[in-house]
């Protein structure tokens, strides 16, 4: 290995030096500082014209110079009046707050909040969800909510309980399931 490596630095030693390095070398200490400032000076002086000449170009032109515009301020909506949705199922709960055309103002579910496997379909894990959907909501000024329930799972009622107690008041509570008018073959039954 020694042999490789002594070979290597003969053939490095023995390798032409390229002109930008023997140029290098040339160049006194004393000239390299002197070199560098009036490079660095010329540099500077270049734009400054060019940035002139197209000012003076522009002002020539009649053209008004382009103003910067204002950050737009976040305009919230007000919004009195909303839908929750709530979807229990065995093994997950999602709540949706929108307006009353349906658009989606804010959301949260178990899997956000940190929930993870068998915790996730709890009613504990359903009344953080919908406390965090709440808290969503809160810069729209919502009051009043409609609640539509979806689904078989234990976070049904602990969601809706969360929602009063966030500070909305309910007025309808709307049991959407979906259920079947004998259409499709059911699924093969849950074995627990």
């Amino acid at each position: 290995m020694t042999d490789k490596n002594d070979n290597k630095k003969e053939a490095d030693n023995t390798a032409p030096r390229s002109k930008a390095s023997s140029a290098q070398e040339v160049i006194q200490p004393e000239q390299k500082e002197k070199a560098q400032p009036q490079k660095a000076k010329k540099a500077e002086q270049a734009p400054r014209a060019d940035k002139g000449e197209k000012k003076s170009e522009a002002a020539a032109a009649g053209v008004p110079a382009p103003e910067a515009k204002p950050a737009r301020a976040k305009v919230v909506r007000n919004i009195p009046a909303g839908i929750v949705h709530i979807n229990a199922s065995f093994n997950n709960t999602h709540v949706t707050i929108t307006d009353l055309k349906g658009g989606v103002l804010a959301w949260s579910s178990a899997g956000r909040m940190g929930f993870k496997g068998a915790r996730k379909s709890t009613a504990y894990a359903a009344t953080v969800v919908a406390q965090d959907a709440a808290r969503l909501v809160a810069p729209y000024r919502m009051q009043e909510v409609e609640v539509r329930v979806q689904g078989p799972g234990s976070g049904r009622e602990s969601a809706i309980r969360a929602l009063q107690a966030a500070g909305f008041s309910i007025t309808v509570i709307k049991d959407v399931t979906p259920m079947p008018h004998n259409g499709c073959r059911p699924r093969k039954r849950r074995r627990v």
